[in-house]
């Protein structure tokens, strides 16, 4: 009988299952001749034989992974991929055709196996005695634990464009590679013996059940009824309110000893994006203190609401599951497997007394984005610049290297909010190769070719008070058309590009300066311009803006990969094209609303001047102005909650005002 699980694997699958390189050399050898003698036993086993004595065997189920070759290399080795080269070509041979690999095409997924639409199918109908059969014992028991406690995951379901299935667990993203074949599963954490392949599959039956229609579904599975009481959060919200009463000009050290206890409450509870936000509270009341440029009147602020809006989406059971709005059970690392990244830029920052740089990596298995973050202390000399940072060394390399390199690593973990670091002290190596901007290759979820469809996706997200604190979150590769103008607006020092999508759409590619990075317009610009080629793709973090997305840059690939922010130059370039100022009286109501709400929050409810409320009322009627009456409303009330001793109607008024505006700004 043949192996329909060895004929669907394609290029990509098995560069997935082993890396590119492997794969490469294989199908050189099998083009050349492959010496290897075949055959295969009457239950679909797969053996074969070279002259120099390794013996290769493919037992059927479990995929790759089951194979056995003789020769001392560790995990999938050429030889198993030649003996499935060569599988292939023999049925392709007896079936009238002739196949040969290409890891460089882009595969026609419409035709891909037989019956037209392969990808037409879930993991969920896989049954649970082939998930036996496919998984370890203790890894299926451990599964089973789990599920008696209860968690959630989301379910991508494939399509023409992305035929692979995947499901994002707390732990993890489980890829399934081949259709109907549980054994070609496969999830980017450290090997767990297929537990997250065992909840993969049952979150897909929960989604089949509940979300039929939905590309993309959030179910949870197992567990009792969702608990909505958490002394922990409570106790942080109460804490949020408390700093919002007095304060950040206002507080005592006194505030951290409740910092410290909430969080540990916290940590212990698993409560992972509450945790991550009271670190950064703590975090912005210490540059403060310090006096330290850090501190930010609006991050503040914004910190100090985010803890009730996540309280709330929870108690008043929102759309979003409330394991997904507090990240419960996320680990706060994970040891990733075998791992392939691609370099897609860096942004380089500059805090008052330290520099940093974010290096930003597609993790193309798991259809996500990692930041490798380095800090620098500014010596006498002055904060070094992004092309001086580029040189700086990191896992034996450079992070100019690694921002726009291929970096495969045995040694990388991930966070709950995937920033990346190299594990140190073990074994296991991290190499990085010179990257010419291959990106044709990553996933839709990643890669986007309208920025159009893009933009409605973005609008569909929940609001970013409740989203999962991941870094980077929101950075996509755009496939380019044609760049249609550059223009600069002097008054604001900011460049901006209009281009189109490979597919139609059109975005604004928007860049300003900064004194970390002084070269960086004019890299942007010239790349830009055609400088080095036609410019194929642009990564950046995406928003929607008042015309459609915005493309905030981290790297511009024509026929060299150029990332503005490490470039050279001290920003001394002319910069063709004006830019016309075009202005925006939403935006500048909404502004200054959440400018004056900060400096509230700031200063202290209990300590605001006697004329604030007044300003709250004229601000509330500049907003009333432009058509957002509800928005004004809120301002309204908080002048009117203040009264001479503010307490907790003053803090929910002001915790409405800013969720509101909030959210408002961010779906316009």
């Amino acid at each position: 009988m043949a192996r329909d699980d060895l004929i669907a694997l394609t290029p990509d699958v098995l560069a997935a299952l082993s890396n590119r390189g492997l794969v490469k050399r294989a199908t050189k050898e099998v083009e050349a001749g492959g010496r290897q003698t075949l055959t295969e036993d009457a239950d679909g086993t797969v053996r074969a034989a070279y002259p120099d004595g390794v013996a290769v065997t493919l037992p059927v189920g479990g995929g790759l992974a089951a194979g056995i070759c003789s020769c001392p290399a560790p995990g999938v080795c050429r030889h198993l991929l030649a003996v499935v080269l060569t599988y292939q070509r023999a049925h392709a041979q007896a079936a009238g055709r002739v196949t040969t690999p290409d890891l460089d095409a882009t595969p026609d997924r419409d035709d891909a196996g037989a019956g037209g639409e392969p990808w037409r199918w879930s993991p969920g109908d896989v049954s649970d005695d082939e998930l036996a059969a496919a998984i370890s014992a203790p890894a299926l028991a451990a599964a089973q634990r789990r599920r008696r406690r209860g968690y959630t995951a989301v379910v991508h379901r494939p399509d023409a464009a992305d035929p692979v299935p995947r499901v994002e667990l707390p732990t993890g993203t489980v890829r399934f590679l081949v259709p109907r074949q549980i054994g070609y599963a496969r999830g980017d954490a450290a090997d767990d013996g297929g537990e997250a392949v065992a909840l993969a599959v049952w979150a897909c039956r929960a989604a089949d059940r509940e979300h039929p229609d939905r590309p993309e579904a959030q179910v949870r599975v197992g567990g009792p009824a969702t608990v909505t009481e958490h002394p922990a959060l409570d106790a942080a919200v109460t804490l949020a309110a408390d700093v919002l009463l007095t304060g950040a000009a206002h507080l005592g050290s006194g505030v951290d000893a409740r910092l410290a206890a909430v969080r540990r409450d916290l940590d212990a509870a698993g409560l992972r994006w509450p945790l991550l936000a009271v670190d950064d509270l703590a975090g912005q009341l210490e540059a403060y203190a310090a006096r330290g440029a850090r501190y930010r009147p609006e991050t503040f602020a914004d910190l100090l609401a985010e803890l009730p809006a996540r309280r709330r989406a929870v108690v008043n059971a929102g759309a979003t599951p409330p394991e997904r709005v507090l990240g419960t059970h996320e680990p706060a690392e994970t040891p990733l497997r075998r791992v392939r990244l691609t370099g897609l830029g860096a942004r380089v920052r500059d805090s008052g007394g330290e520099a940093g740089v974010d290096v930003v990596l597609a993790h193309p298995a798991a259809v996500s984005v990692l930041v490798l973050r380095r800090a620098y202390p500014v010596t006498d000399d002055g904060p070094p610049t992004g092309h001086e940072l580029a040189g700086r060394r990191v896992a034996g390399t450079t992070l100019g290297a690694l921002a726009t390199g291929n970096v495969v690593s045995e040694s990388a973990v991930r966070s709950a909010a995937h920033q990346l670091r190299f594990a140190a002290g073990r074994l296991a190596r991290t190499t990085v190769t010179p990257g010419a901007g291959e990106w044709s290759g990553l996933p839709p979820g990643l890669l986007v070719r309208d920025p159009d469809a893009l933009a409605a996706e973005l609008a569909g997200r929940p609001p970013r008070l409740l989203r999962p604190r991941t870094a980077a979150e929101s950075v996509r590769v755009l496939a380019l058309g044609a760049v249609r103008t550059i223009g600069y607006a002097a008054g604001d020092q900011r460049l901006d590009a209009t281009v189109t999508g490979a597919d139609g759409g059109t975005a604004t590619i928007s860049a300003t300066h900064h004194g970390a990075a002084p070269g960086a317009l004019d890299a942007l610009a010239a790349a830009l311009d055609g400088t080095h080629g036609p410019p194929r793709y642009v990564s950046g973090t995406v928003r929607r803006g008042a015309d459609g997305l915005v493309v905030e840059p981290l790297a511009v690939v024509a026929d060299a990969v150029v990332v503005p922010d490490l470039s050279p130059g001290v920003g001394d370039g002319r910069l063709a094209g004006a830019v016309g100022a075009r202005p925006d009286p939403v935006a500048a109501a909404l502004g200054t609303a959440s400018a004056l709400l900060a400096q509230a929050a700031h200063t202290g409810l209990r300590h605001l001047p006697a004329g604030f409320p007044d300003r709250l009322r004229a601000t509330a009627a500049a907003l009333a102005g432009v058509g957002l009456d509800r928005c004004g409303a809120a301002l309204s009330g908080l002048a009117g909650a203040l009264g001479a001793d503010p307490g907790e109607p003053a803090v929910r008024a002001w915790m409405d005002t800013w969720i509101r505006l909030s959210v408002t700004a961010e779906s316009r």
